[in-house]
């Protein structure tokens, strides 16, 4: 798994960018990027990759999860996301493993998830999104202020977050191998980590 060079997380960004305006797509795609990427890590430290593969073995994660969604706001439909962009990625020439998690990142494509990039991004993208919603909902708007305990409690409110797939929550981290309380912390944490740049760092309260 070693992304070609002139396919990198830049031209990936760029990507997105050009074809998603909205700041809160864009920033979803940020939120999953810091998750799967954080799982790449993980898993590129398990195999013991060497200094070079290591960081080439984590771009590909961060590429993934920038594009898994580039399409959506151009071509929201289930007929269109997310076939319409991996037809783009195609005829730019991305990397298979790419392409093929990003559609598998959708149920409803037919396309299994077999390696752990695409169980990675399955596994990470409602969930990244209801973390942010969790995040929002607290009095300082940061994801400091969240855990575990009271992601599960919200996962049960069905009326909270509402478009969020609580089940592609708890299948995802299934497949990973990943038991849930554990998933949602590893990701809290890789959200933490990039607070500033997903806007989550929070905001002081008024006394």
């Amino acid at each position: 798994m070693i992304a070609d060079n002139t396919y990198n997380r830049q031209r990936a960004w760029e990507l997105l960018n050009e074809w998603t305006q909205s700041p809160s797509l864009i920033k979803h795609a940020l939120t999953v990027e810091a998750c799967v990427r954080a799982y790449g890590e993980q898993e590129a430290d398990a195999r013991r990759l060497n200094a070079d593969e290591r960081a080439a073995f984590v771009e590909t994660y961060s590429i993934t999860a920038l594009l898994h969604d580039f399409d959506y706001e151009r071509h929201p439909s289930r007929e269109e996301h997310p076939f319409v962009g991996n037809r783009l990625l195609v005829e730019q020439g991305w990397p298979e493993e790419i392409r093929t998690a990003v559609l598998g990142h959708a149920d409803y494509s037919g396309v299994l998830r077999e390696t752990h990039l695409a169980k990675a991004l399955f596994a990470c993208d409602e969930l990244a999104g209801f973390l942010t919603a969790c995040s929002l909902v607290k009095p300082t708007k940061s994801i400091f202020d969240v855990d575990v305990v009271g992601v599960k409690k919200k996962m049960k409110d069905k009326a909270f977050a509402r478009t969020v797939n609580r089940d592609d929550i708890t299948i995802g981290a299934a497949q990973l191998g990943v038991p849930l309380d554990e998933h949602i912390g590893f990701c809290i944490q890789a959200m933490q980590r990039n607070a500033d740049a997903l806007g989550l760092r929070g905001v002081a309260q008024r006394q």
